[in-house]
């Protein structure tokens, strides 16, 4: 009797492997005293007890929200609409106060008398940021997870947006670029996050719309945030001649105008401290995904892939062509052959530029549903050349126009080539993410070589490094137009 009660109990244990090949099943028919321990050695060894999804998604029901989620649920999405409410908020506070920067680059450039190339100074210690903190802030993503580092990098924003009273206060440029690079260190971290998080929270056959669709909510921050900062920073420039005044009376003068600045960030920073809160309640509200004990270094490595150091370029050109235009739309519009516009006038045209980056990937969302994520961006590239070519060689409203439409053919390039670069890369997605970030840094080289054609001719010739940029994207989208196979 006891005997047969072994028996039944083998069988039932081995009933539990009924994925193991046919032989080795057989084999307990005839010996399964003899071979019992040595099959479930072989399975172990073998790493055969794998589970199957119903059980993975029982896994992550059951495991607490601060332990790590097996790479195999992550691959197949988290359903957690709220969630991707957090993170389009996100996508539009940081795109928001990015392009701050192009209200404040005309405002700064008059009030320490700057030329085009020093006052691009802003955009390099701001997208400086990004090659100094991508590949940390990756490292702390591993270490916390995405909720508890989205709340340390809002934090750390608002602390940028405070060191802006020490730097009004002081007068001194150097001090407001050091106030912009912490603020751009938090948003460096946001976007470490947001990226592959957004990408994460759904099915992965509709990341590129997905990710197009959260980029949508990063330009309506850009197109709002520009109109109202040109109103409150813009609309103070006093009419006086700063050449007349003695340097105390510059210093004093310099102190005082840049408060309008002062007040707008900090009015970030009351709203930013409200936004970290929200999210540290709710830190415990994802697991924090797959860990990975490799170098954080190691990550760099992903760039000897030919298609994710492709796409990984395209990120440090494209980010550069679209900051240099920015950055230059204020003086470009206020050219006497152009629209010839006063300053705060300019400025509140700067959201068309990035409100049709808005329009566009409300649209490509939809777009690249039906269409290659390949292709899209290559014909939006040639879009863009097409532009600066008419915007360089034309005058009046149809050159003026034509550089605010530059913003449309930008909507969709950087999701698309950041979903088509990291394509792939399965369980190390979150490294690429790091990777692409520090190749933001791109924010930070060209305009300021821009600035420096601009010095050296005119504007209209500095529209010629934007151009060559478009140009490398374009041979990506054709480069990038098949999926990607997937890392062994």
């Amino acid at each position: 009797m006891a005997d047969g009660q072994n028996s039944q109990s083998q069988m039932r244990t081995i009933s539990g492997y009924a994925h193991l090949p046919v032989r080795t099943l057989n084999a307990f028919e005839s010996k399964p005293d003899d071979l019992i321990h040595r099959v479930l050695h072989r399975v172990e060894e073998r790493n055969l007890l794998r589970p199957s999804p119903s059980d993975l998604m029982s896994f992550k029901d059951q495991t607490s929200s601060t332990e790590v989620v097996p790479g195999e649920a992550l691959d197949q999405g988290v359903d957690a609409p709220d969630l991707r409410l957090f993170v389009f908020a996100l996508f539009f506070m940081f795109g928001g106060i990015t392009s701050l920067n192009d209200i404040i680059i005309p405002k700064l450039k008059e009030l320490f008398t700057l030329s085009h190339g020093e006052v691009m100074l802003v955009q390099s210690a701001f997208f400086a940021a990004y090659f100094l903190v991508s590949i940390p802030a990756a490292a702390i993503v591993r270490r916390f997870g995405y909720m508890q580092t989205a709340a340390i990098a809002l934090v750390t924003m608002t602390a940028g947006c405070l060191l802006f009273v020490p730097a009004s206060a002081s007068g001194t440029f150097a001090l407001f670029l050091f106030a912009l690079f912490v603020l751009a260190a938090g948003i460096t971290t946001v976007q470490v996050v947001a990226n592959p998080l957004i990408s994460l929270l759904g099915p992965p056959r509709t990341a590129h719309s997905r990710l197009t669709f959260a980029q949508a909510f990063n330009s309506l921050g850009t197109t709002l945030f520009p109109y109202v900062g040109s109103i409150l920073i813009l609309g103070a420039l006093p009419k006086i001649d700063m050449a007349q005044l003695s340097d105390a009376a510059l210093q004093a003068y310099r102190s005082q105008e840049s408060k309008v600045v002062v007040h707008t960030y900090l009015g970030l920073a009351v709203a930013l401290l409200l936004i970290a809160a929200l999210v540290w309640v709710r830190r415990n509200r994802l697991p924090r995904g797959p860990a990975c004990r490799t170098n954080i270094l190691h990550a760099f490595g992903l760039l000897s892939q030919p298609r994710f150091g492709f796409g990984a370029l395209c990120i440090f050109l494209y980010v550069g062509a679209e900051v240099a235009i920015g950055s230059l739309i204020v003086n470009y519009l206020m050219q006497s052959n152009v629209l010839g516009l006063p300053q705060q006038a300019a400025g509140t045209l700067v959201p068309f530029y990035w409100g049709g980056a808005m329009i566009g990937r409300f649209v490509g969302a939809h777009i690249l549903r039906t269409y290659s994520p390949g292709k899209v961006p290559a014909a939006v590239a040639i879009g863009a050349m097409t532009l600066i070519l008419i915007s360089a060689n034309s005058l009046g409203a149809v050159s003026g126009y034509a550089l605010l439409a530059i913003g449309l053919m930008n909507s969709i390039m950087f999701p698309t080539i950041f979903t088509l670069a990291c394509e792939g890369l399965g369980r190390r997605a979150a490294e690429g993410s790091g990777v692409i970030c520090v190749a933001i840094v791109g924010g930070a080289i060209i305009p300021p070589l821009t600035g420096h054609l601009a010095d050296l001719e005119n504007l209209r010739f500095a529209l010629l490094l934007p151009g060559l940029c478009y140009a490398v994207i374009m041979l990506f989208g054709i480069y990038a137009r098949r999926p990607a196979r997937a890392m062994a």
